[in-house]
C-alpha cells in the first residue's frame, strides 16, 4: 500500500526525470543541428522533414539509449535536495526505515525501465525506419555506396559470389551461385549481370549458365538470356550500418541473428549484445537508482553540487565500464550474454557496499 510519502517521492522522482529529459533534448538537437546544418542546405531538405521525419524520430531514440544514467542523475539530484533540506532526516525520525525510503524509488524506476523497454523493443524502431530513410535521402553519400569482392551463404548450403555491387542502379556484376549438399557440389550458376527487381523482390541473371553435377562424373549444362530467382538476399544488407540496429523489433531482431549465424559471420556477436543491451537496460535503471540513493541521501555541507559531483563521476565509469564490455561482446571476445550482463551484476555488488556503508 502506497502511503503519502510513496507518492511524494514518486512524484519528485519523475519530474527530476522529465526535466533531464527535457534540457538534454535541447543538447542534443543544438549539437546535431550544428553538426548536420551543412548537409541540410546543401540537399535543400525541408524544415517539416527535419522535425518530423529526423528529430521526432532520432531524439527518443537517443535519450531512450542513455535512460539509464539521466534515471541516475535524476535521483542524485532530487534525493540531494531531499537530504539537503533535511527531509530525508525527517522521514527517517519518523520510524520509516531506509529499506522501506528505497521502495518507491524502486517502483518509480521499474516503470521507466518498463516503458524504455517497450520504447526499445517495438515503438522506436517502427519510428527508426523513417529516420533511416531521411538520411538516405539528405545525409548518407550514396555515392559511394558500392562493394566489391562480396562472398558469403546466404542460406545453408548455398554460397553466392559477387565481383561488385552498385546501390544507385542495383547492378551487380559477375555473380556466381554454388549449391552444396553434405560437402559436395551438387550445382553453380554463373552470371554476367544480376540486378534487384524491387517490385517484384527478385532478382533478375542475364546471360546465365547453370552446370549441374551428377554422380556419375558427368554434368548438365543449361543456359538463356535471363532467369528470375528467389535468392534470399536483400541488396540492403551490403549497405546496412551497425547502428540502424535500432529500426529491428524484437522479432526482427531476433530473425536476422539467425539469419547472421547461418550465414557464419561475426555481424551475430554484434546484434546478440545488442538483444542483451535492451533486456538489460530496464535492469541498469534498478541498480543506478539503488546507488543514487545510498551516495546522495546524506545531509553533506556542500549540498546538492558535492552529491551532484559524485553522480556524473560514476555516471561516466559505468559508462566507460558498459562500453568496455559492450565491445567485447560485439567482436566475439566474451559471450554477448555475459558481457551484457557483467557490468550491472559488478555494479549490484557495488550497490549492495554503498547500502551498507549508508547513513541511516
Amino acid at each position: 500500500m502506497l502511503k503519502k510519502v510513496d507518492w511524494y517521492i514518486i512524484r519528485k522522482f519523475l519530474g527530476s526525470f522529465a526535466l533531464t529529459l527535457g534540457l538534454f533534448t535541447i543538447i542534443i538537437i543544438v549539437f546535431d543541428v550544428a553538426e548536420k546544418i551543412d548537409d541540410f542546405v546543401e540537399k535543400q531538405t525541408p524544415l517539416n522533414d527535419i522535425i518530423f521525419d529526423y528529430y521526432l524520430n532520432f531524439v527518443p531514440f537517443l535519450l531512450n539509449l542513455f535512460s539509464p544514467i539521466f534515471v541516475f542523475i535524476s535521483v542524485i539530484f532530487f534525493t540531494s535536495k531531499l537530504a539537503d533540506k533535511s527531509e530525508m532526516v525527517a522521514i527517517l525520525a519518523g520510524g520509516v526505515s531506509y529499506l522501506r525510503i528505497l521502495r518507491p524509488y524502486m517502483l518509480a524506476a521499474l516503470i521507466v525501465g518498463a516503458f524504455s523497454f517497450s520504447l526499445n523493443a517495438w515503438i522506436i524502431p517502427r519510428s527508426d525506419k523513417n529516420r533511416v530513410e531521411f538520411e538516405n535521402r539528405n545525409i548518407r553519400n550514396l555515392k559511394h555506396n558500392y562493394k566489391q569482392n562480396i562472398k558469403q551463404q546466404i542460406r545453408p548450403g548455398m554460397i553466392m559470389s559477387l565481383q561488385s555491387y552498385n546501390y544507385l542502379d542495383s547492378f551487380g556484376y559477375r555473380i556466381q551461385l554454388e549449391h552444396v549438399e553434405d560437402g559436395v557440389l551438387k550445382s553453380r550458376l554463373f552470371g554476367d549481370k544480376i540486378r534487384w527487381n524491387e517490385e517484384a523482390q527478385k532478382w533478375r541473371i542475364t546471360n546465365y549458365r547453370i552446370r549441374e553435377f551428377k554422380l556419375d562424373g558427368t554434368e548438365d549444362l543449361i543456359s538463356g538470356a535471363y532467369i528470375d530467382t528467389l535468392v534470399p538476399f536483400d541488396p540492403e544488407d551490403f549497405f546496412r550500418r551497425q547502428e540502424d540496429v535500432q529500426s529491428f523489433n524484437m522479432k526482427e531482431l531476433d530473425q536476422y541473428i539467425e539469419l547472421e549465424n547461418m550465414r557464419g559471420t561475426s555481424n551475430a556477436f554484434f546484434y546478440e549484445t545488442e538483444k542483451q543491451r535492451r533486456y538489460a537496460s530496464p535492469f541498469a535503471m534498478l541498480v543506478l537508482t539503488f546507488i543514487g540513493v545510498c551516495v546522495s541521501s546524506a545531509k553533506v555541507r556542500r549540498g546538492v553540487g558535492k552529491n551532484l559531483a559524485k553522480g556524473i563521476l560514476i555516471s561516466f565509469f559505468y559508462l566507460f565500464v558498459i562500453q568496455f564490455f559492450n565491445s567485447m561482446g560485439t567482436k566475439g571476445s566474451m559471450h554477448p550474454v555475459l558481457a551484457v550482463w557483467t557490468p550491472n551484476i559488478a555494479f549490484s555488488f557495488v550497490a549492495g557496499w554503498l547500502y551498507y556503508k549508508a547513513q541511516k
